[in-house]
């Protein structure tokens, strides 16, 4: 029987769903000698200072913690080679220089949560829904000098349903992808790692960054476009659009929970239609039935509540 190797891990991440893969590495009794996470930012109508989700779990666990805002400084460098380790892991954290992903004599793998090579890039769990795909998943690969495109470790596949947001998607490929990732360290671990290089494709499709831009909603578009990328920005960062009510200016609101309704009309693309209880939107295919908004300056709101004290004007539209 082979004996095991000692691992001395490193472990690179920022936000929740880093968390749940230290959390996992923490129970399986996994030697975590660093972390590594972003610096304290300002954040909120005080602008105090915040921690990462993983520094505020690292802390709880007693673990060394590193911050570095330059991941070149001489200083980083000489305090990550201090702590010896030969195997780093990464989630949901940023690029890494050559100096630092080559450090370890085990290698510096990552965990991307989309099948790879389709997703590379900073928003798979969004991108996979807006797109409208049916299914998704988790891959671990070993780093190199791009971005992701290293060879694959494993990967795990998981079904989207038709009416799954972001937010339900990224709480499953969490949990998914911390186990794979204790499947990839226990394979390093018997030095049993057998890796696959990325397949080339030329129909690939890339998880770009979100911005304000391409999270704005296009009502020239069809029903499950509009529907998939609601819900494919549910809850975070959230879809927006204007609403224009015959007032002096337009009113920028967020759309959360929706339904579609596909049937034929000859409503114009936008046109908002209520009852008492029920606001719809219309749009090629069909419309858009809004339960979840946020008005400038509120917090989101369920739409009966929304129209017991709001007026829509006859030629309200959104834009």
């Amino acid at each position: 029987m082979t004996e095991k190797r000692s691992l001395r891990i490193v472990f690179m991440g920022t936000p929740d769903f880093a968390v749940a893969t230290l959390k996992a590495l923490i129970e399986n009794e996994y030697n975590v000698v660093g972390v590594i996470t972003a610096p304290d930012r300002k954040a909120g109508r005080g602008q105090k200072l915040r921690a990462s989700a993983v520094k505020e779990f690292a802390l709880k666990q007693n673990l060394n913690i590193l911050q570095p805002k330059n991941l070149k400084a001489e200083s980083f460098i000489e305090e990550l080679k201090a702590l010896n380790a030969n195997l780093q892991i990464i989630v949901a954290f940023r690029m890494l220089p050559k100096i630092v992903w080559q450090m370890p004599e085990y290698g510096t793998f990552n965990l991307h949560a989309s099948l790879l090579p389709q997703y590379r890039g900073a928003a798979p769990i969004h991108w996979a829904i807006i797109n409208g795909e049916t299914k998704t998943g988790v891959t671990t690969f070993f780093i190199d000098e791009k971005i992701d495109t290293g060879a694959i470790i494993l990967s795990k596949e998981t079904k989207i349903g038709n009416d799954t947001t972001v937010g339900e998607l990224h709480d499953e490929l969490m949990t998914i992808g911390s186990d794979l990732v204790i499947k990839t360290v226990e394979l390093i671990e018997k030095d049993t790692v057998s890796t696959t290089i990325q397949p080339k494709s030329e129909d690939l499709k890339t998880a770009y960054k979100l911005n304000r831009d391409n999270c704005k909603i296009d009502w020239s578009q069809d029903l499950d476009t509009i529907y998939n990328k609601v819900r494919g920005l549910n809850p975070f960062p959230t879809a927006w659009c204007y609403l224009d009510n015959d007032e002096d200016e337009l009113l920028t609101i967020k759309l959360y929970n929706i339904e579609k309704e596909a049937t034929t009309h000859n409503h114009n693309s936008g046109a908002i239609f209520t009852t008492k209880d029920e606001l719809k939107v219309a749009c090629i295919g069909g419309y858009i039935k809004v339960n979840e908004i946020q008005l400038p300056g509120k917090r989101k709101m369920d739409v009966k509540s929304l129209l017991n004290g709001f007026e829509f004007s006859e030629s309200a539209k959104l834009l």
